[in-house]
């Protein structure tokens, strides 16, 4: 195998592949630069927030959907075979706590009470 190529173009190939090494080497310095993994971190980081949020927020509105559709009908009336059941429900749980909160709280201050007569 001999080589036809006079020595400028010799010369001139061995320019050339320097310059491309250099390029490449700058790039190869950029990527390991721990400012560009920090970026690139933060980047998949906010990526995967937004992707997460995004499922999230689809969740969450179809499961509202689906709870306003039991209780609005189609033409947007209330269904009210349904709300008043669970108005009701509501209602009774709030009086049940409330009951439970003043029966513990009175018996609280009976046991203190005793605590201070000994």
């Amino acid at each position: 195998m001999s080589d036809t190529r006079t020595p400028a173009q010799i010369e001139a190939d061995i320019i050339s592949r320097r310059e491309q090494l250099a390029v490449m080497l700058d790039e190869i310095g950029v990527r390991v630069h721990p400012k560009t993994i920090m970026g690139d971190a933060k980047a998949k980081v906010a990526s995967t927030v937004d992707r997460t949020a995004g499922r999230a927020y689809v969740a969450v509105n179809r499961s509202v959907s689906d709870v306003k559709a039991q209780f609005v009908a189609e033409d947007g009336s209330p269904r009210l075979g349904r709300v008043i059941p669970a108005a009701l429900l509501l209602v009774g749980g709030v009086v049940l706590l409330t009951a439970t909160s003043r029966s513990s709280g009175s018996s609280r201050s009976s046991r203190c009470g005793r605590r201070r007569r000994r």
